[in-house]
């Protein structure tokens, strides 16, 4: 048999409140009854008092008691002023107690019934008594003559049963007012209780509970972030997925999303009032993928926000974008060489075989050279790998990569806060943007580096198409080897044999200028470009997510280069290069102490 299903919260409590509510309406009822019934007992000694102690004090009294007949004096008077004093029954006797007056004149001349000793004593004395008109409230008082000798006694009193007719009549009133406030008590509890009847959809207190202990497990089992808005955007709700993410502490609960100091985007979409799905956002240390919605119910209730850390989804896609441009340049090198290698055969088969090894070897002597030239400066083989690809990149794209002379990186030299993925997301970043900048369609007549600044590479440079805007002594040009034959000879043979059109062509060919060098105290990645460069006054707006020059859906690259270098505790600066263009430099520390780790 199915077990019947427990009364809901709100029905348990309804009938809890209606019980108590009934509980202290009776209460307060029996309360006020015995209250009454006291306060009117004491009101009808008090008035019996009054009326006694008039009676006793009135000298008519006195002269009547004196007089021959004193009922046919006093009976008439006291009836007056029984009627007049509200007051039951007025008996004037003699001290032993025989009556002169009795509201019944059958009782006239009969013993009193009640307590007269100590008014015999000349004292006036109150009890409840029964007597001929059954129990009653009642009062005796001493009669005294002008010596204070006491010559009669007088008793008034208030039947009980006047005393419960007005008592009853108070009750009457108290019961209505009581059954009035449990019918409005009822009525209120009712209301509140079907308020809160559909604010927690009929479950009862054991539903509740396990409710909670699930919701409680589900946010802490969550690895993403969760975070919950009242509709004054304060944290009404956030679990420890979140609070890592976003690097809060165990206070963050009713903070305003505008306190908690996080970057000007991520808190405009928290504080938004728009639905949004799988927007990015970056922090000092993560990048994270953030929607809101929006919870609603007959006005707005607060917004529901789920937070994905996508750190390390980003920069595995920034390495994959860098292996697919890899792969792109391998292919055309590997295009160029079958042309060189078809070159190579003709010339065989022309007899002119000296022209053919020549032709071979000054290739192979220029890559060769290119390559021990960047292994030899920079140690670490993950740097050496990327500039080397990012060289055959830039080669396809037309722009001329430099490794300057001071750049050296010696292997083992990176401390371990230092990963090679950071430093692949920041160079490869920097050196992306230089190229795409610097191979960007530039107006008509406006060259690529200033005018009159071109030098002939000095002994022992290598350079694929001559050298541009005053390289450095010895730089590198990582061209690669689509320079063609021209340059690779003029490059094997030195800077005597380079001629003044190649100088030409260098100046008008974009560039990139790599630094890569390890000091004693940190780790210097400086890039600078031939292209547009940026205004002015966005040498800090250009590390914003979003801020691009090349249109809508761009700008995450320098905002990354800015999150890596701030994980190793370091800094990156934007300046015009001078050749024109943008110059970045990145500063981290090699020191444990300078490090933030």
């Amino acid at each position: 048999m199915r077990t019947p299903r427990p009364r809901s919260l709100a029905g348990q409590l309804f009938a809890m409140q209606v019980v108590l509510v009934a509980a202290i309406v009776g209460g307060f009822a029996l309360f006020s009854y015995v209250m009454d019934r006291t306060q009117a007992e004491e009101t009808a000694r008090r008035q019996t008092t009054a009326t006694a102690t008039a009676v006793a004090d009135h000298p008519s009294v006195v002269t009547a008691v004196r007089s021959a007949d004193p009922t046919a004096l006093l009976q008439p008077y006291t009836e007056r002023l029984r009627q007049d004093a509200g007051v039951d029954f007025v008996v004037v006797m003699t001290p032993d107690g025989r009556r002169w007056t009795h509201p019944e004149p059958g009782q006239i001349g009969h013993v009193y019934l009640g307590h007269i000793d100590e008014a015999r004593k000349g004292r006036t004395v109150s009890e409840t008594y029964t007597g001929t008109l059954g129990p009653s409230v009642r009062t005796v008082a001493p009669v005294r003559d002008g010596s204070g000798r006491t010559v009669a006694l007088v008793s008034a009193g208030i039947t009980i049963d006047k005393i419960s007719e007005q008592l009853g009549k108070q009750v009457t009133a108290l019961l209505g007012m009581a059954g009035a406030a449990l019918a409005l008590g009822g009525l209120g509890t009712y209301l509140v209780n079907a308020r809160l009847r559909r604010h927690t959809h009929g479950m009862n207190a054991a539903e509740l509970s396990r409710m909670h202990d699930y919701h409680k497990a589900t946010l802490h089992a969550v690895r993403e972030g969760l975070l919950m808005l009242d509709g004054q955007r304060r944290i009404a709700l956030i679990n420890d997925g979140a609070r890592e993410l976003l690097g809060l502490g165990p206070d963050a609960v009713g903070r305003g999303a505008g306190e908690l100091g996080l970057p000007p985007g991520l808190t405009g979409a928290l504080l938004g009032s728009e639905p949004r799905v799988d927007e990015l956002h970056l922090t000092a240390d993560r990048v994270l993928v953030v929607s809101t919605q929006p919870v609603v119910g007959g006005e707005r209730r607060g917004t529901v926000v789920t937070l994905r850390d996508h750190t390390e989804l980003q920069s595995l896609t920034g390495e994959l974008d860098s292996e697919r441009g890899f792969t792109q340049a391998l292919r055309a090198q590997a295009h160029e060489a079958a042309n060189r290698l078809h070159t190579v055969v003709s010339l065989i088969e022309l007899g002119r075989v000296d022209e053919a090894v020549e032709f071979a070897t000054a290739e192979l002597e220029l890559a060769q050279v290119l390559t021990d030239r960047v292994v030899t400066a920079v140690g670490e083989p993950v740097l050496a790998a990327l500039l080397l690809g990012k060289a055959a990149q830039a080669n396809e794209s037309g722009v001329e990569l430099v490794l300057t002379e001071d750049s050296r990186i010696d292997d083992g030299v990176l401390p371990p806060w230092l990963p090679a993925r950071d430093l692949v997301t920041v160079l490869g970043n920097l050196i992306d943007n230089a190229v795409e900048a610097s191979s960007a369609p530039r107006p008509s007549g406006t060259p690529a580096a200033p005018s009159g600044t071109a030098a002939e590479p000095s002994p022992g440079a290598v350079a694929a198409s001559g050298t541009a805007a005053e390289p450095s002594p010895g730089a590198v040009a990582m061209s690669g080897t689509g320079s063609g034959t021209g340059g690779a000879t003029g490059a094997g043979a030195g800077g005597g044999a380079a001629t003044a059109a190649h100088v030409r062509a260098a100046v008008a060919r974009p560039r990139v200028e790599v630094t890569a060098r390890a000091d004693r105290d940190e780790l210097v990645l400086r890039v600078r470009d031939t292209g547009p460069g940026f205004g002015p006054g966005d040498a800090e707006a250009v590390f914003t997510r979003g801020w691009s020059t090349r249109g809508p859906g761009r700008g995450l690259g320098l905002a990354l280069v800015r999150q890596a270098a701030h994980r190793g505790g370091g800094t990156v600066e934007a300046a015009r290069s001078p050749y024109g263009g943008a110059e970045f430099t990145v500063r981290l520390p090699l020191r444990t102490s300078e490090a933030g780790t």
